[in-house]
């Protein structure tokens, strides 16, 4: 019996598990894959077992976010330290005071450590960022000092608006606590027994990252021609931030509401390569245009998807919801295999 794929350990916005099977059709498999935009990690957690025969293959991911990048580093190199410091009862009063100490402490720390050694991790920061993240409400965390920040002289201020009925952070948040869908704080029936724990969580997705190189820079400098001159096949999935007039803005810490525009020129550029397979994300309204008939379409309804802004969900029947139907992946002429229209949708 093949076990159902991994998941990450955290709740992300945009993540692509559900069309992740269409994406490898498309990849077939590859001698080297690249991921410029790790986020989640849902498409390389949704591989399918590699074939027989070729040479070893060659997996590097890479995010802006040093906190994405510390998180999946720390969780390679020493699951069972990440799940001891993830693992702590989930309430408002805590949550705020990492976010704080995250946002200030941690990532100055962070900054230097992985500015100075291509292999740092820290699994203290990793843990208390994927315990937040999953308790964490919507878009903002480690994007900003929260509700408590440094005052002058370097003690602590908290904030007026924290006030609610003056009960502060005393106050009863429902959706803290107990919810059974949100990264480290929900239960993992996927892993084949609930009873293993957070330990058994982590040691298989180390055991999935073995071999897995993590990036943390910019999205350009894992796709040079240096990076991806490994093997006969290269696999390249991109799914950017979508641009900004379509959706909310903040939903990361590292955000860019135009990135998108550079990394269809990227593709524009190199998807007549026939040693590359790519696969482009975005909303259709994002790139149609500029796509060449060469390139293979697959619209998709995603379960969730980004917020849209209020002007787009004004001028749609579907309001806010409208962007979860604008889904597409663009596919380059490299790539192998047929879309899957009674999943997805017809291909153009």
């Amino acid at each position: 019996m093949t076990p159902e794929p991994l998941a990450a350990p955290f709740p992300w916005f945009g993540g692509k598990r559900r069309i992740a099977p269409e994406v490898w059709a498309a990849l077939g498999d590859p001698d080297n894959y690249v991921e410029p935009f790790a986020g989640s990690l849902a498409v390389l957690l949704n591989r399918p077992e590699p074939g027989s025969g070729g040479m070893r293959r060659k997996e590097t991911v890479n995010d802006a976010d040093g906190f994405v990048c510390n998180a999946w580093r720390a969780i390679a190199a020493d699951p069972e330290a990440v799940a001891h410091w993830a693992t702590w009862p989930l309430n408002e009063t805590d949550l705020f005071a990492r976010h704080l100490w995250l946002v200030n402490d941690g990532r100055s720390r962070l900054l230097h450590g992985l500015e100075a050694d291509p292999d740092y991790y820290d699994v203290q920061i990793a843990g208390w960022w994927l315990w937040g993240i999953a308790g964490w409400i919507g878009s903002g965390w480690c994007s900003g000092t929260g509700p408590w920040t440094y005052a002058e002289g370097g003690t602590i201020g908290k904030l007026p608006h924290l006030g609610n009925a003056g009960r502060g952070v005393n106050r009863k948040l429902p959706h803290l606590g107990g919810n059974a869908g949100q990264g480290v704080n929900r239960k993992l029936p996927h892993l084949g027994n609930a009873g293993r724990g957070l330990v058994d969580y982590m040691l298989a997705l180390a055991d999935r990252l073995a071999n897995v190189n993590v990036c943390n820079g910019d999205w350009s400098r894992v796709v040079t021609r240096g990076a991806l001159n490994y093997g006969q096949t290269v696999g390249i999935f991109l799914d950017p931030p979508y641009l900004g007039d379509v959706r909310t803005a903040d939903l990361y810490a590292v955000d860019d509401h135009t990135i998108a525009h550079d990394v269809r020129d990227w593709c524009l550029a190199n998807g007549d390569n026939p040693r590359y397979r790519i696969v482009l994300a975005g909303y259709v309204t994002e790139h149609d245009d500029h796509m060449p008939d060469t390139w293979r379409r697959i619209r998709w309804t995603g379960n969730a998807s980004y917020s849209t802004t209020a002007a787009a969900a004004a001028e749609s029947k579907q309001g806010s919801h409208v962007n979860r139907h604008l889904e597409c992946l663009w596919i380059s002429p490299g790539c192998i295999g047929e879309a899957q229209p009674t999943l997805f949708g017809a291909a153009s």
